[in-house]
Order: C-alpha cells, then structure tokens, then sequence
C-alpha cells in the first residue's frame, strides 16, 4: 500500500483494516495512534500514557491485527481489561476493525457469563482474546496450555487493574505466556506499581505520552438516557413525542442501522431519510437541501456520512448509537447550537456503554445529565396538543361552511353530534392510543439508571407492603403474565431474569414484555401462545444460583 495519501493509510495497514477503519468515520490518527501504531507494528514492547478517550483502543487493535496470522486458528493476541465493560467495549472494537477479515474472531471472557462457552471459542481458535484477569485466570486452572500460543499482549489501563486487585492474577497469566511475546501495556498513570510491572516483564519498552486537552461543548444542552440496545427505536419515538425540535439528526454507526430507522420514523409520519455511505453525492445534496428548506425534518446518518453537514434549522442531535469516541460525541452534537442558537443533544445509553459515558464526560468537561423516558400522561398530553394545534385554525369558520354538512350526516347515520365528532376523532388520528393504558403499553422497558442504595436509617425506606402490594401494570394483549418467588431480596435484577429466559427458553427478545422485581417476588411477561411447553422448558433454570420456578399468574 502507498503512503501518498496520508492518515491512517500511511502506516500501510492491511486494506481490510483501513477499509474498516475508513468505514467507521475515522479520517486522522489521534495522538496516541500517531506515535503507538509504528512502535506496535515494528514489534517492539511499549508504554503508553494517555487517559482513556484519547483513541488508545485504535492504538493498540490496528497494529496488533495487522501482524495476526489469520490461517492459524489459535489465540495469538490477549487483551486484559480492568473490568466487564471494558473487555466487551475492547472486544467490540476488535470485531469493529476485523468487519472484513471473516477469518479473524474474538472472544470476550469476563465473569458472570458461563465458562463453557468462553473456553470452546478459544480452543475453536479465536485469535483475540479479550478477558480480565479473574476470569482469565479460572480457565487457566482449567487449562494451563490455553495462553501458550499467545505472542501479543495488552495491559489496558493498568493502574486500575492494580487498584481491584489483579496484581496476583496478573502475574499468573504472565507465567502462562511465552517469553517471547510483545507486550504493550497502557496506563493513565505511572505508579510505582506499574514501573515494577514494566521492569519485571516489559524488554526495552519504548514510551508514549500524551496530553488530553479538555474539550468543552457549553452551548448546547446535554442529556442522556439508560435503554435496553433491542429497544432504542421504542425509545426514539417516545422521545420525538414530547421533543419540540426544529429539524434533527440521529446519528447510528451502521448504514444499515440508518435505513430501518429512517423507515421506522416514515411509517410514524416523520419526515425523515437516511444518509450513509453508500448514497450518491446528488442525492445526498438533495437529502441536504431538503432537510434546509424543511422538506425534511429528520435525517438519519452515520458519521462518515454526515461530515461537513451544517444545517442552520437543526435543533436536536440524538446519538441513538454510542459514538466510538468522545471526539466522534463533540464532533456530532457540534451540528446544533450553531450561531448562538440553542441546541440540544440527547445520548442513549445501554447499559454496556455506561463507562464510555463517564469517558465522554471527563474528556468534555461536562455532566451529561440523566433523563427519564416520558412518561404516559407526558405522551398523551403532547399527543392532544398536537391534534389541538391541527384543529384550532379550522374551527373558526367551520360550521358555516360544514354545517349544514354535519346536520345531514347526523341526521343520515341517526347519531349525536357528539358521536359523530368522535368518529371523525378517531378516523383523523388514525387509530393512533389516546388514553393511558394504551400509551403505557407502548413504553419500552428500561434498565435502572443505578443500583438501588439502602439507607441506613429504616424510616427512609418505603415500607416493604407497599411495594409488594403495587398493583402489577397493565397486561399487554397476547401476553401472560408469571411469578416467580425470587426478588430483589435474593440479589435478583431484570437483567438476571431476562438473560436466563433468554438462554434457556430460545425466546426472541420482543416476546418477553415487562420484567417488575419486588422484595420477595417478580412478575414477568411471556407470550401467551405455547406457554406451558415455555414454563416446562424453564423448570430446571437457576438464576443467580436458585432455581426460576416460574409459573402463570393468577391476579383474581
């Protein structure tokens, strides 16, 4: 490959890698890629100092996958991670830049996720495996031999992998690798901990250190909100309910992501469309042009597609898909709050991303407050004041001129002005829900923004009966709703049950509605159809080391 054009292409990356890296909306290396990429791919050892946010990911997953040996279906590279998040965040980004190297996989191995399945993928011959340290060190008594084809090792951030504890764990894994590996190891800071770490295991390591510039977005207002990654759509459009916007972006990472939510917001009446990558340049001018003049109200984009868009009417940026970066984040919600304008931009969240979230607020400066779904009573009253608003200009002089129109029909049907007001209500908001039930049925369920604190004082506690009394929410049509005697008390989340009924019962996500956990008890939503087989197939499942035993319901 030739260096003539610059950037990524002049560390002559493998051309699937920098297709990828191309893919993702990346245009320069950052920093700590610039100086880390040629170091890692020369082979040498390496550390690097650079807080998280600066780009590290990239620095280390480009090189290490350009000397991977696709062929050989054995680990060759191993990435430790302080903790869950961050081995499913690195691993993400590992498949991200190996999107067009099918011979290349990746396995995360992290607690609280079954053995079995984590040690079969390495043994198939993932090359990368991304793992923290306790896990890692589990299979290692299991298997002694499953490190010893590894000759790239990353240490991601260390210093907070000293501070849980895995200086023990460390240096087991680093007695299973070969003497000879690479080994990269990044830190936000240097303690004398990791100087000994690096004395110990590092040969001649070359040093990286990077200074992270504050970056700062004040003009526009900022918030996010915890959903569940299945049910963003659910969210958005909940969101777009009680938003009042000019014109939007909503930024996703696929193209294929920017099609079906473009669709999505077309069959709810939006006028949106998608931009990605693979849209000619005229029609993208078009799709521009029409979001200025107010053709269009929406645009769905990912961010390579949406570079150098400026949009003077654009109020809102939603980043339905978490950026890779917080440069990507400042860079997208730049697209509001233009001239002096007001702006705002609204993050959603899985529960995954919340570390990423915290990066993005220390390399911005700023607290990204949370916010709640809207509730009911919010989506109805914006629904009533949007047929409100439809309506009052027609009023004024309708019944001169529709009148003698509406005595007839009256009179023709045999029904009260009254009725046939409601007929039309309805015909008009084309079966859209307006009432409280039917609103409440429509809202996705979300993760709890934190884990539930205990005060130490009881009086500061609702009392136990109320909350075991609440009258269970309104059961959707289709679905039958199960007890299980397991609660909060037992250490029982939603994120608990549903994973067990996912693995267990072979259910799709959408067929498993509301999950309420009480103190001593939960209640979850399944499909009516075939239940019995479903609870059968459920009977011997244990969550959180208790059996399920979960059975119908009966609410008389």
């Amino acid at each position: 490959m030739t260096q003539e054009t610059g950037g990524f292409a002049a560390f002559d990356l493998n051309p699937n890698i920098l297709a990828a890296v191309i893919a993702t909306g990346y245009e320069e290396p950052s920093a700590i890629q610039q100086q880390s990429i040629p170091i890692i791919l020369a082979g040498h050892d390496m550390i690097g100092q650079a807080q998280t946010g600066t780009g590290k990911t990239a620095a280390f997953a480009l090189p290490i996958l350009n000397r991977i040996d696709p062929a050989k279906r054995e680990p060759q590279a191993l990435i430790l991670a302080p903790t869950r998040e961050l081995a499913l965040q690195v691993a993400t980004a590992f498949e991200t830049y190996a999107k067009q190297m099918p011979s290349v996989n990746v396995v995360a191995v992290y607690g609280g996720a079954p053995m079995g399945p984590q040690l079969k993928a390495i043994r198939n011959g993932a090359q990368i495996v991304v793992a923290t340290p306790g896990r890692l060190c589990d299979h290692l008594r299991r298997d002694e031999k499953v490190l010893a084809t590894v000759n790239h090792l990353v240490l991601d951030e260390a210093d907070e992998m000293l501070k849980l504890g895995f200086m023990d764990d460390l240096e087991v894994i680093f007695k299973a690798l070969p003497a000879t590996r690479q080994t990269v190891l990044f830190s936000a800071t240097l303690p004398q901990s990791i100087r000994a770490i690096a004395e110990r295991h590092l040969r001649d390591p070359q040093h990286v250190k990077i200074q992270t510039k504050t970056q700062t977005v004040t003009a526009i207002e900022q918030a996010h909100l915890l959903v569940h990654a299945d049910q963003k759509t659910s969210a958005v459009l909940s969101l777009l309910e009680v938003e009042d916007f000019d014109a939007l972006i909503m930024f996703v990472r696929t193209k294929q992501a920017t099609l079906d939510l473009a669709s999505a917001l077309e069959a709810k009446g939006y006028k949106a469309a998608a931009l990605n990558g693979d849209i000619a340049q005229n029609q993208r001018e078009r799709v521009i042009d029409s979001l200025k003049d107010g053709r269009l109200d929406i645009v769905v984009a990912t961010d390579v597609a949406a570079r150098g868009l400026d949009v003077p009417r654009i109020t809102h940026v939603f980043n339905v898909d978490m950026p890779y970066d917080p440069e990507s984040y400042v860079h997208r919600i730049g697209r509001t709050g233009r001239a002096g304008r007001e702006g705002r931009a609204l993050l959603l969240v899985t529960p995954r991303e919340r570390r990423m979230l915290q990066v993005i607020e220390r390399v911005t400066g700023q607290k990204v407050a949370e916010v709640r779904l809207p509730d009911a009573q919010a989506v109805l009253d914006a629904r009533i004041k949007k047929l409100t608003n439809s309506l009052a200009p027609l009023v004024a002089d309708a019944e001169s001129t529709h009148g003698d129109l509406l005595d007839r029909l009256t009179a023709d049907i045999g029904c009260s002005p009254r009725a046939l007001a409601a007929a039309l209500l309805r015909k008009a908001t084309n079966g859209q829900a307006l009432t409280l039930a039917a609103i409440e049925r429509e809202r996705p369920l979300v993760p709890n923004s934190a884990p539930r604190e205990r005060s130490e004082r009881s009086g500061d506690r609702p009392d136990r009966g109320d909350r075991e009394r609440r009258a269970p929410a309104p059961l959707a049509e289709g679905r039958a709703r199960c007890r299980t005697a397991l609660g909060a008390r037992d250490g029982i989340a939603a994120k608990n049950l549903l994973g067990a009924i996912l693995n267990e019962g072979g259910l799709a996500r959408e067929a498993i509605g509301r999950i309420q956990v009480r103190d001593s008890f939960s209640l979850v939503e399944l499909p009516e159809e075939g239940l019995e087989k479903l609870l059968a197939k459920l009977k011997d499942t244990r969550v959180a080391g208790k059996q399920l035993k979960l059975r119908r319901y009966r609410e008389d």
